[in-house]
């Protein structure tokens, strides 16, 4: 086997810095395209680097890939959650959770609906109007459902989410955080750590049908959970469940403005949200990267990755990766066979995906039924200064009239 040039080691890493840094936050793709030429490079770092989708692909289900990717235990003051935990761990993990959230997950689809209502609702006496599709849709939806789920007071919703917007900086590359964003991150992950212990303590005094009761007291083969791993879990839950999906329907209704076409048959065929849910988790999609490491040598695209290694999955390259999508950056809402990374593969496969796409789904129809004349006020608009984590910061629509519910815009 052959190892990449020097040369393209050096474009590679460039490109990918480049890609990284705030001002190409609205549109990395073309550095991504760029990065295609080559499937896996190997960086300056001697990290590496998997952009292809056959290659992401192939390595999210290698078992001689590791999802841990962090300091060893005795480096690191905290304990791994499940996303970054390898078989057996991971498998009762992910068991644990899965029994306890996919009931509750079932059957949410009325109680997101009447959400999304009130949050629109809350508009309907401007007529012209604007909505912040982030602040007013985006952020309050997920939030409030991963916090029914949890259990978590309504009274402590904002906190949660300000807890967990700080905390998703923290997964971006060391090298792009300053120490002052390092030193915020250890001071938010101890202030998380202290509200779950509370949190813990009052549902142990009077556990309900919540999914930290559940998980708590369950008396499956598996649980109940141990008490670190339960808060690890309960802070992974509190990201996964909600800062993806914040992105997932803001870069959504980014991507139906940006096409009206798309719009104008979502407002009509209210059925095209599922397969163009689908596709802006191919076109946009809101979690860019994930990693790996390797447990021994592994031969792929031609390429030698050692035993050891960190491996970057560029899964939004992959998403536009001309070998597997024909037409791989043009939005098509009805895009047939459309295998995309967006909830990324493998054993580690989003263990919320059918929540973000019921919720992005149930947002995304209503914006374009009840939005008459729907206008981006900035295009692009800031984005956000997380990069694996990628979506707008606001998004500002103007629009002529608000649709009642049960009306037509």
């Amino acid at each position: 086997m052959t190892t990449t040039s020097t040369t393209h080691q050096q474009s590679a890493a460039e490109l990918f810095a480049q890609a990284l840094r705030y001002e190409h936050r609205p549109n990395p793709y073309p550095h991504y395209e760029q990065l295609l030429r080559e499937p896996i490079a190997r960086m300056d770092d001697g990290n590496w680097l998997a952009t292809g989708h056959r290659e992401i692909s192939l390595l999210l289900r290698d078992p001689r890939i590791s999802a841990d990717r962090l300091p060893p235990p005795q480096q690191r003051p905290f304990r791994k959650s499940l996303l970054v935990e390898d078989p057996p761990k991971h498998d009762q993990l992910r068991q644990l959770v899965s029994r306890q959230f996919v009931p509750r997950v079932m059957g949410m689809r009325d109680h997101i609906e009447q959400l999304v209502t009130d949050l629109l609702d809350a508009h309907l006496s401007e007529q012209p109007g604007q909505l912040d599709v982030v602040a007013d849709l985006a952020y309050p939806l997920p939030v409030t459902v991963i916090c029914e789920l949890l259990g978590v007071p309504r009274e402590d919703e904002a906190l949660f989410g300000s807890l967990a917007r700080r905390l998703t900086r923290g997964l971006d590359p060391i090298d792009t955080q300053t120490e002052d964003e390092i030193r915020e991150l250890q001071e938010t992950r101890a202030e998380l750590q202290q509200y779950l212990e509370g949190l813990i303590a009052r549902h142990d005094a009077a556990p309900g049908g919540d999914l930290l009761s559940g998980l708590m007291h369950s008396q499956t083969p598996e649980g109940p959970m141990d008490p670190i791993d339960l808060r690890v879990t309960l802070g992974l839950l509190l990201i996964a469940g909600h800062e993806t999906t914040v992105n997932l329907i803001a870069n959504g209704t980014l991507a139906l403005l940006r096409h009206p076409d798309a719009l104008a048959r979502l407002r009509t065929d209210p059925d095209l949200a599922t397969p163009l849910v689908e596709e802006v988790l191919r076109y946009d999609p809101p979690v860019q990267m994930s990693g790996r490491s390797t447990l021994t040598d592994i031969d792929i695209a031609g390429t030698t990755i050692p035993k050891g290694s960190r491996i970057r999955l560029l899964l939004a390259a992959g998403n536009r990766d001309p070998q597997r999508f024909a037409d791989p950056d043009r939005f098509v809402p009805d895009r047939a066979d459309n295998a995309h990374l967006g909830f990324g593969g493998g054993i580690h496969y989003c263990i919320g995906a059918t929540l973000a796409r019921a919720e992005a789904q149930i947002a995304l129809t209503a914006l374009a039924r009840r939005l008459a004349s729907p206008r981006l006020v900035a295009d692009p608009p800031p984005y956000r200064e997380n990069a694996i984590l990628r979506g707008p910061e606001s998004l500002p629509v103007s629009f002529t009239r608000l649709a009642p519910d049960n009306g037509d815009a």
